[in-house]
């Protein structure tokens, strides 16, 4: 498991992190909302409405209008993480993911 357990799964971990880094600024997004006036400069508060900008906006399209855009950063990140799963369940199905296997074997 040394270099080549990166190098040869290196698709396979380079969109599971940039899925999980888009799921996990969505919710950072909507916990931030609590705090933060939406027009607010403050640099973390732009870097996750950066982040979740096109997983917000995929979301705005998919689901109903009467949700409001306040809920929409939670739900767009349920929709990325329900994409991140069927990614790695595919991946793995396709050999092109790593497995877990027993010590020693």
């Amino acid at each position: 498991m040394g270099d080549d357990f990166l190098v040869s799964y290196l698709p396979f971990w380079i969109v599971t992190y940039a899925l999980a880094v888009m799921g996990w600024s969505c919710i950072g997004r909507f916990m931030m909302q609590f705090v933060v006036a939406p027009d607010s400069t403050n640099y973390i508060w732009r870097a996750f409405r950066a982040l979740s900008a096109g997983p917000v906006a995929v979301a705005r399209l998919m689901v109903p209008s009467y949700v409001g855009p306040f809920f929409l950063p939670l739900v767009a990140a349920f929709w990325v993480f329900i994409l991140r799963m069927g990614f790695g369940l595919a991946m793995l199905s396709a050999g092109l993911a790593p497995r877990v296997s027993p010590a020693g074997g």
